[in-house]
């Protein structure tokens, strides 16, 4: 009996020296440090998400996201690179290391988690499949698009939602396959096709930043598919996988927590033990994933919770004007939801 029970000890000890060591084996996260930024793959320019201004200077939802990552890594939100990626050039560069992460509108999908090398640690934007047109078209549903020609992104899940949501309705069309954003945005807008198909908020994006007049253009009210856009990462690193979705789901608590970029100080003497887990007070989060134990702290104070994000970016006094929808706190009808920290 005794010597059962000491090999069953031997064995615990054993599975727990390979959970740390496998802890502390992070070569992407290492790599970061030593290189001193964190190398993120974005859209080659959409509004709302990740648009460079004439300087260079990077704005956006999916920016703020690789930014909140540089500061829970380094403490300083901009230690951080961008890389604009097509949608047929970003799993490549994922693969290859050119970038440490991707966040470019990327839907998570099983074979693309299976066949691609990748991994998704965390949906950031619940999205769907739509389409935009002209108002001068006349029409109000997509199902009236038959003999329509599309413009669409080659190498994305909506080149192949389409074909299956046309067949699925005996709808014929003719697509317009551009490899690059801003070329498919400009062939639509020349009017060189009837329709534009993509994820709905980049096609609000693209509305509100390119078309000549936004007002002539509207999205039909069919959603074609389920598209959640999530953060990817090389698959084989446990560890940069787990600080990008703790990272994540760190804002997502803080606006369940009702902490701020403004306030997050004000909760230094909290009693919350959440909280206190949450802004580095109880220790041992911080280490458990390689990072300082402010990292949620810096993260948060830096860049803000995950609303802040949305409404600076995204929400009804930007541009896109979107409503929270699935995007919103499950608490408050949608499908954001902490992860457990503790």
């Amino acid at each position: 009996m005794q010597l059962r029970h000491l090999l069953a000890a031997c064995g615990a000890a054993a599975v727990a020296f390979g959970f740390a060591a496998s802890a502390q084996a992070g070569a992407t996260l290492d790599a970061i440090k030593q290189r001193g930024f964190v190398e993120c793959g974005v859209n080659t320019g959409l509004a709302g998400f990740a648009l460079p201004d004439s300087q260079g200077k990077w704005t956006g939802f999916d920016v703020d996201t690789c930014r909140a990552m540089a500061a829970a890594v380094f403490g300083d939100a901009q230690k951080v690179k961008f890389t604009p990626l097509t949608s047929e050039t970003r799993f490549t560069a994922l693969q290859s290391g050119q970038i440490d992460l991707l966040i470019r509108a990327a839907t998570w999908t099983l074979t693309r988690n299976t066949k691609l090398g990748v991994d998704f640690t965390a949906t950031y934007f619940y999205d769907g499949q739509g389409f935009l047109v002209p108002k001068s078209l006349g029409i109000s549903s997509a199902k009236e698009l038959n003999g329509a020609t599309i413009c669409i992104l080659p190498g994305s899940t909506s080149e192949l939602n389409l074909t299956d949501w046309a067949r699925a309705n005996g709808i014929s069309f003719t697509p317009v396959v551009i490899e690059k954003l801003e070329d498919v945005e400009a062939a639509f807008f020349a009017g060189r096709c009837d329709a534009y198909t993509s994820d709905a908020s980049g096609l609000a994006g693209s509305r509100a930043a390119k078309a000549p007049k936004p007002e002539d253009y509207v999205i039909l009210p069919e959603i074609i598919s389920k598209e959640p856009l999530s953060i990817a990462v090389r698959q084989g690193d446990d560890q940069w996988a787990n600080v990008t979705r703790w990272v994540f789901s760190a804002m997502v608590q803080a606006e369940e927590s009702g902490v701020t970029s403004q306030n997050v100080d004000s909760f230094a003497d909290t009693k919350d033990p959440t909280l206190q887990r949450l802004l580095g007070k109880t220790p041992g989060m911080g280490e458990a994933l390689g990072l300082p134990e402010s990292w949620a702290h810096d993260a948060i104070k830096q860049v803000g919770n995950y609303g802040e994000l949305y409404e600076r970016n995204l929400g009804q006094k930007t541009t896109l004007g979107l409503p929270r929808g699935e995007n919103a706190l499950w608490s408050k009808g949608g499908l954001q939801y902490a992860l457990p920290i503790r």
